[in-house]
């Protein structure tokens, strides 16, 4: 029942709020953390294949169940003291968790530096927001990086984080960060990740496989309210949702590029190393500054519509619990 109250309190505390500088965030305690262990459990564990792989597994046992069990056991005896101090962290920790603003407002400063500022400045603005290498991006690869990465993002920062606290609440939220956030820091192809950071990727592959197909919909469904080409959007999204190394990341960015009738992804350079990616989309036009801007406005709808849907599903599991109790007791 409170679930029905924390999501869309905790959605319109972060559109309000966002993720201010004075705050510290949970992520930043969960990355922390996450350093914290890796460098207590590489000094443990031997360094061969199989001494790195047993390390990194047990680096996501113990990031699973501290950022598990630590907000499980805060809001349980908060909510058994005062509800409404429990209900007020819950949605202050829902809406610290959601990134709807800050992922406009990071991405919004790449368009601003696009269209006042110098493309030295917005390679700059890009590189705070993706991970690939920006030093030589054109205007064209510095917009479609930015609105990559607000498609991508949408789904592992918004609707994602949506869907574990309708079906969990905070403590399956925080879950889902922690297994998002070691997959940022860990989940790297190269030497020093390789075996270390697999169990962490392959984990964040399996929680996000739903949140991803779901974002993806939702994302081209959203077009209707935003005056975009749903049409192009459902089929650029079937046909190149797969798209991608990750079976996730292609979901959205393939519903965000029909939506805007433009061509995304491709080859990129990471550290230095050219990766060869296949297209996303058809370039129906050329992609434009503009475009970051109406990405955001799909972004927004599409956590809107959201919050709307997860809403429904709590209230019909609440629902269905009810009925059940209710049948349990008569019967």
């Amino acid at each position: 029942m409170i679930r029905l109250l924390t999501l869309p309190a905790g959605f319109i505390l972060d559109l309000l709020m966002g993720d201010p500088r004075w705050l510290y965030h949970p992520v930043c305690l969960i990355g922390n953390l996450i350093s914290i262990l890796e460098k207590g459990i590489r000094k443990v564990f031997p360094k061969t294949d199989k001494g790195e792989r047993a390390g990194g597994i047990l680096e996501v046992v113990l990031v699973c169940f501290i950022t598990f069990f630590i907000p499980y056991v805060v809001i349980h005896l908060l909510y058994k003291w005062n509800f409404w101090l429990g209900f007020a962290l819950e949605t202050f920790w829902c809406g610290q968790l959601l990134a709807t603003k800050s992922l406009k407002v990071e991405s919004m400063k790449v368009y601003d530096r696009l269209k006042n500022g110098t493309i030295e400045e917005a390679r700059y603005a890009v590189s705070m927001i993706v991970g690939r290498d920006t030093q030589a991006l054109s205007e064209i690869g510095v917009t479609k990086a930015a609105v990559e990465t607000v498609a991508e993002n949408s789904s592992d920062g918004i609707i994602a984080p949506m869907f574990y606290m309708a079906i969990g609440g905070i403590p399956l939220m925080f879950l889902y960060k922690g297994i998002n956030t070691m997959d940022s820091m860990l989940g790297y192809k190269n030497d020093k990740y390789l075996y270390f950071g697999r169990c962490a990727a392959r984990l964040d592959d399996v929680a996000n496989y739903i949140p991803a197909r779901i974002s993806g919909w939702l994302m081209a469904l959203s077009t209707v309210f935003v005056g975009m080409d749903t049409k192009n959007a459902v089929k650029i999204y079937r046909r190149d949702r797969r798209n991608h190394a990750s079976p996730n990341s292609a979901q959205t960015e393939a519903a965000m590029a029909g939506a805007l009738d433009v061509q995304l992804a491709g080859n990129a350079y990471y550290f230095g190393k050219l990766y060869e990616k296949p297209t996303i989309g058809d370039p129906i036009r050329p992609v434009e500054p503009e475009d970051i801007k109406r990405a955001n406005r799909l972004m927004y709808a599409a956590s809107i519509l959201g919050v709307v849907v997860f809403g429904l599903l709590s209230a019909g599991a609440i629902l269905f619990f009810g009925l059940s109790v209710l049948l349990k007791t008569v019967l």
